[in-house]
């Protein structure tokens, strides 16, 4: 009764006397002392098993955040100190100052510089030799006849340079090209086509070269950067294949003479200039080279990683505070104990706090050893599957480790913020009674705050995307229908949990939904962490879904003719299609017309812009554009042909005047003849091949249609069609519907790539539902063993747990559909574009009931432990066990 007392009065007791123990205690509640610190190390002795998926989850998401960071480092500066070293021997480089930077272009196109000028510049007093550089384009074929690189990855190629200072590449076998049809391939690139020093290939330039490889090189001490290709030919040949005219060149490599530094090289050089051309230091043009094929892509592919970061850190916050919350509730009565006898509520909250730091700590720290593990992983792997990975060292610096662990310690902290809070307002008569039920399933307050974020958010997405289309609104909508659903969680799982387990029939199955309906907070914030994950996957399943709708409708709609001969459709690799195709395949008599679709850059009134180069009048009968006002067979040397949307937004219509400056710096004044429709496959603007040839530099087309003379079957049309394009390079020759799967190919590697990462975020979710569960499982014991006291078998025990855990994952897998469908909608919605260029919105079934059955099974698969340990339980040990 002494006991017993203690307690009562210590619960009553606001002011007044105080036993000794709490004279000890309770001046230490403003700070963690020593007896708080050996508290908090006790219990976390005490729990550590509980603490196993805390750890688990801080681990992997510093982890993978890790990697990301070094990974990012390293590339940036394996690429930098490759491009240093190859052209360390360039002082300055001498190129067109005339550019032109289309809308979505990394960097502008330039024009060419007169070769010529090399000679003169060498007689430049401190020049010590200049070397014309000429490149362009160029697809090296395999053996076997395929082509080598990804449809990425620049294939290149250029002359070979003799002033060894000048060349970044060096020979590692055989020799230089001397003779016409001589070439020299990167090592990489050779040893992915097999081909070997005297073999002979082709190379498209977009026109098909024969060549024969007599030597192999290096750039900057390596074989190639992933699948980027590199084929050096004379400098005659490359002036043939790779310019529009001969004596142009790509720019000028300058090296200095003794004493000469690279800025006093360039005010040398600046008097010897023609107007329209400038010379930057031999450092910069390294810099841009850099930047150009590592700096763009390195932040979009750090960004595109750190985002998923992002979503395995959020999934970690869910797991982490539903872990403390769960333990803050079994350790109700310790901690009302606690302040019975004398600590303050700050101290309760600073020992819970101080637990979570220290599991943060311990995780954060083995998350940056393992994250630097996964950077060394992928720099081995990634070279074997075509990525730019530069041997070399991992680049470790203080800012990848300090930001990943303060990003732990900071989701530890957080996450276990509010269950310290709620352990710290524990009163000391709680150690009398048992824990109190769980009200928020009921409670009014979270469903009115739910409710509001609820129409909040369906607001906002509806104005960002009925209206004028908005990103920015529609991603506000998409916050606040997370906040919506986390809020609404507790409330939604009583019903959700009851309608799911209806159909399960049976005594065990029966007590599974029981016991997922006892905490309805505790079952949403287990399926919280799944619902993340899921709603992620199901985002971008629709969205890549509803981009492959868009590209069929696309071509489905604007593309009339019978088949098409395509080049890479996304990225910088390629060399095109030769523009002499189209003309060929137009000459058999099974074809009645064939078009090509070239392309070229101007500024129009200034702005950049991307111009489709064709036969504008033949290029309408193999396309739909749709309405047409104006002539499109009068455009001449002088004349233009705008889509609709773009010439509403810019101003122009039929008789209207625009003026256009190209790459060589040359203006003109074009007039308006035609304005069309569709842009789907025409692009926004349209000029015949004779206003563009005096312009062009390397001429190729990226598209040729082909439409059958009246009778021919699609079989022998196509065999036809294919056997004049094996003439020229043998590209790939596609039906309609081919071409369409073609043009969306680049959509199923992306949601490759996110399924492998998103299955992080989904095993750390996995991770919260078997911690909760063991957690639950230990909180139950008395009941369980009551349970196998009164007959029920280990085997129906474990029954009652996997179908609990299966409830709580079907109830986070269906609120992830709804949340990641929803969210797609909208973020298709919300893209660019009205009316018929507007992208089609498509739910794929198929998939997503993937989706789903991957939730089901996380279910059964997390419960496998904890349903284990239930079973192994001693009967009378569990029985009298408080």
């Amino acid at each position: 009764m002494r006991t017993q007392g203690t307690k009562t009065q210590g619960g009553a007791r606001t002011q007044g006397a105080k036993t000794p123990a709490a004279r000890r205690l309770t001046p230490a509640a403003r700070r963690l002392t020593p007896a708080t610190l050996r508290l908090t190390l006790a219990s976390l002795r005490a729990h550590r098993r509980r603490f196993l998926g805390t750890f688990a989850a801080v681990l992997l998401g510093v982890a993978f955040l890790t990697g990301t960071l070094v990974m990012g480092d390293t590339l940036r500066t394996s690429f930098d100190a490759m491009f240093t070293g190859a052209t360390r021997g360039t002082d300055a480089v001498v190129r067109s100052a005339d550019v032109v930077t289309a809308a979505g272009e990394a960097q502008g196109t330039r024009g060419p510089v007169d070769a010529g000028l090399a000679d003169r510049l060498a007689e430049v007093p401190g020049v010590a030799a200049a070397a014309p550089v000429v490149e362009g384009a160029g697809r090296l074929l395999a053996a076997d006849g395929t082509p080598v690189g990804g449809k990425g990855p620049p294939t290149l190629a250029a002359n070979w340079i003799e002033d060894q200072a000048l060349n970044p590449y060096r020979l590692a076998e055989g020799r230089a090209p001397h003779a016409p049809g001589e070439a020299v391939v990167n090592r990489g690139a050779a040893k992915a086509a097999g081909l070997g020093i005297g073999d002979t290939t082709v190379l498209r330039t977009p026109d098909p070269v024969r060549v024969t490889v007599v030597g192999l090189v290096t750039f900057g001490g390596a074989d190639g950067m992933g699948q980027v290709t590199w084929t050096g030919l004379t400098r005659a040949d490359a002036e043939r294949y790779l310019t529009a005219r001969p004596g142009e060149a790509t720019s000028i490599a300058v090296r200095a003479g003794p004493g000469v530094s690279q800025e006093e090289l360039v005010a040398a050089l600046a008097p010897a200039l023609p107007e329209g051309v400038q010379a930057i230091t031999g450092q910069r043009a390294a810099e841009e080279n850099t930047e150009a094929v590592s700096g763009r892509f390195l932040d979009l592919f750090t960004t595109f990683l750190l985002v998923f970061s992002g979503v395995a850190v959020l999934v970690s916050v869910f797991t982490i505070h539903n872990t403390f919350a769960v333990l803050i509730a079994q350790r109700t009565r310790e901690n009302a104990l606690l302040r019975a006898v004398g600590a303050a509520r700050r101290q309760i909250v600073t020992g819970t706090l101080a637990e979570a730091l220290a599991v943060g700590l311990l995780a954060s720290a083995a998350g940056l050893l393992a994250g630097i593990g996964v950077a060394a992983g992928l720099q081995a792997l990634f070279p074997a599957i075509g990525f730019p990975f530069p041997t070399g060292g991992l680049v470790v610096t203080a800012g990848s480790l300090a930001l990943p662990l303060g990003v732990g310690l900071a989701v530890c902290a957080v996450s276990a913020l509010l269950p310290a809070v709620r352990a710290g307002r524990t009163a000391p008569l709680a150690a009398l009674r048992e824990t109190a039920a769980d009200g928020s399933g009921t409670s009014g307050a979270r469903a009115l705050t739910g409710g509001a974020l609820l129409a909040a958010a369906v607001a906002a997405s509806l104005a960002g995307v009925l209206g004028t289309p908005s990103l920015w609104l529609a991603a506000t909508g998409a916050g606040l229908a997370v906040a919506a659903f986390v809020v609404l969680g507790p409330v939604a799982a009583s019903a959700a949990v009851r309608a799911l387990g209806r159909p399960l029939r049976g005594a065990n199955r029966g007590l599974a939904r029981r016991n997922a309906l006892r905490s309805p907070g505790r079952t949403a914030a287990t399926a919280t962490a799944l619902m993340i994950g899921v709603a992620v996957v199901t985002l971008f399943t629709v969205f890549g879904a509803s981009l492959k709708a868009t590209t069929d409708r696309t071509v489905d709609r604007s593309f009339a003719g019978d088949v098409a001969i395509g080049a890479p459709s996304f990225g910088a690799g390629g060399s095109g299609l030769s523009p002499r195709l189209a003309p060929a395949v137009a000459a058999l008599p099974e074809v009645a017309t064939a078009v090509g679709l070239g392309s070229g850059v101007a500024e129009v009134d200034g702005r950049g812009r991307a111009l489709t180069v064709t036969d504008p009048a033949a290029l309408a009968r193999t396309l739909d554009l749709g309405g047409v006002r104006g002539s499109l067979g009068g455009l001449g040397t002088d004349g233009l042909a705008v889509a609709a949307e773009e010439a509403a937004a810019s101003g122009l219509a039929p008789g209207r005047t625009a003026e256009l400056t190209f790459t060589d710096g040359t203006r003109g004044t074009f007039t308006v003849r035609a304005v069309y429709e569709r842009a789907d496959l025409a692009g926004d603007y349209l000029v015949t091949r004779e206003a563009w040839a005096p312009h062009r530099t390397q001429d190729a087309d990226r598209l040729v249609a082909v439409a059958f003379a009246d009778g021919v079957s699609a079989a022998d049309g196509k065999a036809a069609v294919t056997a004049v394009a094996d003439r020229f390079g043998g590209p790939e020759v596609q039906t309609r519907d081919e071409y369409a799967e073609a043009s969306a190919g680049g959509i199923d590697m992306m949601l490759t790539l996110v399924y492998a990462l998103l299955a992080l975020a989904v095993l750390i979710a996995l991770l919260g539902i078997a911690n909760t569960l063991t957690l639950a499982v230990h909180e139950r014991t008395r009941e369980l063993g009551l349970l196998r006291a009164v007959g029920q078998t280990r085997a129906q025990l474990r029954a009652m747990v996997r179908w609990e855990s299966v409830l709580v994952a079907a109830f986070g897998t269906l609120g992830g559909l709804t949340l990641g469908g929803f969210l797609g909608w909208v973020l298709v919605r919300a893209s660019e574009g009205s009316g018929d260029s507007a992208p089609a919105f498509a739910v794929p079934a198929v998939p997503l009931a993937a989706v789903a059955l991957v939730g089901l099974v996380a279910g059964v698969v997390a419960a496998w432990r904890p349903a284990r340990r239930a079973a192994r339980l001693e009967i009378l040990r569990a029985v009298a066990q408080e």
